[in-house]
């Protein structure tokens, strides 16, 4: 896909928490230009008042959509409406719709149908049915959990040398202690499994490898990804494909330069 392809950001705010909104535009970004960045709720709920900094900051257009009946998603409808209209006006290329809501599985599936390309966000919890319907599904707390655990940069050591000025102590009166604020739940698992990812690894590479059984790692990825929308390796702990399939002590890797390529690509078979 073209790095400039155009792109629908739709995003469900009833569905999502603010902590994922600079996640949900760097992700886009690496597929291409979020063109729309849209986000649809009751902005007279208190609960959605943490929104407000967040999207003057990353400048995304909030969209008023009243909640006419308690217990019901409002969003839904104007969401679905809006997705309508810009498929139409033939502006953009693809849509993400980030929502852990399975109302949207038909919209995912009606936009795919019209020849768009259809990443969704949301968190584990999200249907299957839902996942299935997008080219892409991307868990918006398991990679926010991988980036939390990131090491921070060193101290470097002349800055760890340099001698701090002392500071005269000062009496200050003893603060109340905070209350302490419910933890947040840990990312559950991705619904597709590791074991599921070896199988289907297997089967791949058994099918499309040459006379020798080599395959190009890059085939491997696109295919794997076809199969199963959510599969990334940021889910396993992994930053790119050709650690996370070495970790699996299933294949033998090979460097090849073909010719007037810049860099070497990297094969891949079964051992054995």
């Amino acid at each position: 896909m073209p790095s400039d392809s155009r792109f629908a950001v739709l995003i469900d705010a009833d569905n999502v928490s603010v902590r994922y909104i600079k996640l949900i535009l760097d992700e886009i970004s690496k597929d291409g230009v979020a063109t729309y960045k849209r986000i649809y709720g009751d902005w007279t709920n208190p609960a959605l008042v943490s929104w407000k900094s967040a999207l003057l900051d990353n400048s995304v257009l909030p969209i008023q959509q009243y909640s006419y009946t308690s217990g019901k998603n409002s969003t839904d409808s104007a969401m679905i409406i809006d997705a309508m209209d810009i498929l139409y006006s033939g502006q953009v290329e693809g849509f993400c719709l980030v929502s852990s809501d399975s109302d949207f599985t038909r919209l995912a599936a009606r936009l795919r149908e019209s020849g768009m390309t259809v990443i969704g966000m949301g968190e584990s919890k999200t249907p299957n049915s839902f996942i299935a319907a997008c080219n892409k599904f991307k868990y918006l707390d398991i990679l926010s959990a991988a980036d939390e655990e990131e090491p921070e940069e060193p101290v470097k050591p002349e800055q760890a040398k340099r001698p701090q000025p002392k500071k005269a102590a000062r009496k200050t009166p003893a603060k109340p202690a905070k209350p302490e604020l419910p933890k947040e739940e840990d990312p559950e698992e991705p619904k597709t499994s590791l074991r599921t990812i070896r199988r289907a690894l297997r089967s791949i590479v058994r099918e499309n490898s040459d006379e020798e059984d080599w395959i190009f790692i890059g085939k491997v990825g696109n295919i794997l990804g076809k199969r199963y929308p959510d599969f990334d390796v940021r889910n396993f702990g992994f930053s790119k494909l050709t650690p996370f399939l070495d970790s699996l002590d299933m294949f033998e890797i090979k460097s090849q330069r073909k010719d007037g390529s810049a860099s070497p690509q990297m094969y891949v078979r079964l051992k054995g």
